[in-house]
């Protein structure tokens, strides 16, 4: 263990053996205000300065890093919570900041990331919640260690409540305020195991509905601060023509013509667009709009790419046999199971590109030193120690030396995973000589989307004579997400698609034998991660064609999703909850009910959608949609019933509406009047049920999306008699249907 005595302040380093296996790293801190160098008592506490779990004032005040961006998810509120749970912490003195991007102090320990400190895949809870319950668990034991001693009483005889120690015998208290005038971190941690860790009924502030987000009343009282907000002295601004494509580079630009505008102080031709640097916003916006490029495609893969012609080329790999396929999910023989059925049913599906539709477009202020050897970046990112990493190696230096400020995000959704607003910012920054500013235009963030990508899928299952499935086979033919979002992953699997081809498995369904697979396509796009990842068209895919399978098999689609998951006790539990909140029995004249079931890191949900249709304009109305989730332990049950109603309205709107098409390698929408999304009007009354379990905790970010095109798509079956596997399901497509 290391500890670092600076102006009063205690830093401790505590081993991996305080910790549970996976949660190594981590570390908390004290500011004890008693405590000088060498160890004499100052009297008063010093203004301090932590890259640290907690810290403690004499005021009271438990200040509590948040590792995670607070993207509207409401991790900036439940995350402290967790840590100040087993620190018995008063909670309304609790004060939370970002903390820095240090993944060796702050990353995230889930398996899926391995201690990088990234916000993504609704991971931020069960990854963060083990480390820091021990986290607060140790800072508790220190304080009970240290008013023991003071008190010359057991430490077993003292109890805490409040941020407060309470030896019930003598009636004597003491606040944590108090305690760090004299406490002393030992030269070893206590050593904390899960079982010292509180029992759920023991839980203060865990689960309780009354405790609202941190951040909320900063956001309606404005002092919250987004990447827009942000505003450094002597900044100037910029704007950026993104390239229309990966690899396309300015080739002719009418730099002088730009000059002549008011306001415009530079226009800087670079490798990712033409730059045009402000002394206004409305200078820069006036200079990007004037500009007039050649662009130089000779080296861009998406030149020549097509998203509808390209379609022709998916549905033959989609059904050649001698395709080259990655395999992501496989039990038992499935070409043997379907080789050897009764019957067999086959489908095909597919999705289109979609934008993330972040209402904050990106954003980025940055700051390089004069010496071009470190930089401070003020940004609203969900993985701030990327941004560190890629601008310490443009800059040329360490990324020690780069100061991520994180601000909040005015929308994620895995947009902001990729840090090029910072990058482009940096380099700008860097050129000039000047902190720079950089916001795009709605349509400069549409030129620069980072889409999911355009799916299809060929699905066939085999049935025997009971018309139980005994074989599937589900292909997926996209463009790879993890060659382009991470392509250290992609190498390190052999070429495997984590992102894209999420939820390809049939993990909880009952199916002997089965074979989840993929086809590469490489088109040049910059596909990224995307709300509900690869589950949000797979499991539309499957969900869509399960119910297919139950006409074939002359089989009730409730009845059918029961008989497979009899077996697996929590997905029964939310599709028979979200059957009973639904009354998913009962007609309604002219409306169809439509249910499906998924899971996603562990949480489960089914959900069930009731519709009608407009013949004559093909538009669907979604009048309800019921939604039961099993998260495991709740945090915050507030959290969980908003983040589903969220992603519930986000997966409407992509199932629904949202798309785009790609012609010549470039994004041929524009802004948000070709590129509609979901109006409060067309939002459905949405019913959410919380099936709580003792499981550990699991994320909430994205599971409401999945469920919600195919319980869509099942419902206009039951409606309709036709099937829609083509996602949106728009107007026009609705009415080809019908016809």
């Amino acid at each position: 263990m290391t500890i670092h005595i600076k102006n009063g302040s205690i830093d401790t380093d505590i081993s991996r053996r305080g910790f549970v296996s996976g949660a190594a790293g981590l570390t908390f801190a004290f500011t004890l205000g008693g405590i000088g160098r060498g160890g004499e008592a100052l009297g008063a506490t010093q203004p301090t300065k932590f890259n640290a779990w907690v810290s403690i004032g004499a005021d009271n005040t438990v200040t509590i890093a948040c590792p995670a961006a607070e993207m509207g998810q409401g991790v900036y509120t439940s995350l402290p919570l967790i840590l100040a749970e087993e620190l018995d912490a008063d909670w309304s003195k609790v004060k939370i900041e970002f903390a820095p991007a240090n993944p060796k102090v702050y990353g995230n320990p889930h398996e899926l990331f391995k201690g990088a400190q990234i916000t993504a895949a609704s991971v931020s809870v069960p990854g963060y919640f083990m480390p820091l319950r021990m986290a607060g668990a140790q800072a508790r034991k220190v304080l009970l260690d240290a008013v023991a001693e003071k008190w010359k009483v057991p430490a077993a005889e003292l109890t805490t409540d409040k941020s407060t120690i309470i030896h019930k015998k003598s009636g004597k208290r003491i606040s944590y305020g108090e305690v760090v005038a004299f406490a002393k971190v030992p030269a070893e941690p206590p050593k904390i195991t899960q079982a010292d860790l509180k029992k759920p009924a023991q839980f203060k502030l865990i689960g309780r509905k009354d405790i609202g987000r941190s951040d909320v009343p900063m956001k309606v009282n404005g002092k919250a601060q987004y990447g827009i907000d942000v505003q450094v002295p002597g900044m100037v601004y910029a704007s950026v023509l993104q390239s229309p494509m990966e690899g396309a580079k300015p080739k002719d630009v009418n730099v002088p013509d730009v000059m002549k505008l008011k306001g415009v102080v530079k226009v800087i031709p670079l490798p990712f667009g033409v730059a045009v640097i402000g002394e206004t916003v409305e200078a820069t916006r006036l200079g990007v709009m004037a500009l007039k490029v050649t662009w130089d495609t000779s080296g861009a893969t998406a030149a020549s790419f097509d998203s509808e012609k390209a379609k022709v080329d998916y549905a033959a790999k989609g059904r050649d046999p001698a395709a080259e396929t990655k395999v992501e999910y496989q039990v038992g023989d499935a070409k043997a199971g379907i080789s050897g059925a009764a019957k067999t049913v086959e489908a095909a599906f597919w999705t289109e590109y979609t934008y993330h539709a972040q209402m904050e477009p990106m954003n980025a202020v940055a700051k390089v030193s004069d010496d071009g050897l470190s930089a401070e970046i003020w940004t609203g990112t969900q993985f701030g120690a990327l941004a560190a990493q890629i601008i310490s190696g443009i800059l040329k230096t360490t990324p020690d030396k780069i100061r991520i400020h994180q601000q909040f995000l005015g929308g994620g959704y895995g947009r902001r995973i990729w840090p090029d607003a910072a990058i482009q910012a940096t380099i700008l920054s860097n050129i000039t000589k000047k902190p720079v500013k950089l916001i795009l235009t709605r349509e400069e963030d549409m030129s620069a989307a980072r889409p999911r990508p355009m799916t299809h899928h060929v699905l066939k299952a085999g049935l025997d004579a009971k018309g139980n499935i005994v074989g599937w086979h589900h292909r997926l033919v996209s463009e790879n997400v993890d060659a382009v979002a991470a392509p250290p992953r992609f190498k390190a699997t052999g070429g495997k698609d984590y992102i894209g081809a999420r939820g390809l498995d049939q993990a909880f369904y009952a199916i002997p034998n089965a074979l989840a697979e993929y086809v590469r396509e490489e088109r040049g796009m910059r596909v990224h991660a995307w709300r509900g990842i690869g589950s949000g068209y797979n499991k539309f895919a499957a969900e869509a064609f399960i119910d297919e399978i139950a006409q074939a098999a002359g089989k009730d689609p409730l009845a059918l999703r029961l008989e497979l998951t009899k077996d697996k006790p929590r997905a029964n539990a939310v599709i028979k909850a979200v059957v009973e909140m639904s009354d998913f029995k009962r007609k309604r004249p002219n409306h169809g009910m439509g249910i499906a079931f998924s899971d996603y890191h562990d949480t489960l949900s089914a959900g069930v959608a009731e519709v009608s249709v407009d013949a004559k304009t093909g538009k669907i109305k979604v009048h309800n949609y019921w939604i039961a989730v099993d998260p495991g332990l709740v945090i915050q049950p507030d959290h969980v019933i908003a983040q589903t109603e969220s992603a519930v309205v986000y997966g409407l709107s992509a199932a629904l509406i949202e798309e785009f098409a790609v012609k010549n390698g470039a994004v041929q929408a524009t802004n948000f009047n070709d590129y509609p999304v979901m109006r409060m009007s067309d939002v459905p009354e949405i019913h959410t049920k919380i099936v709580a379990t003792n499981n550990p905790p699991s994320g909430m970010g994205e599971i409401g999306v999945v469920t919600v095109a195919p319980a869509i798509a099942n419902a206009m079956f039951q409606l309709t008699g036709k099937r829609l596997r083509h996602l949106p399901m728009t107007a026009e497509r609705v009415k080809k249907a019908l016809a």
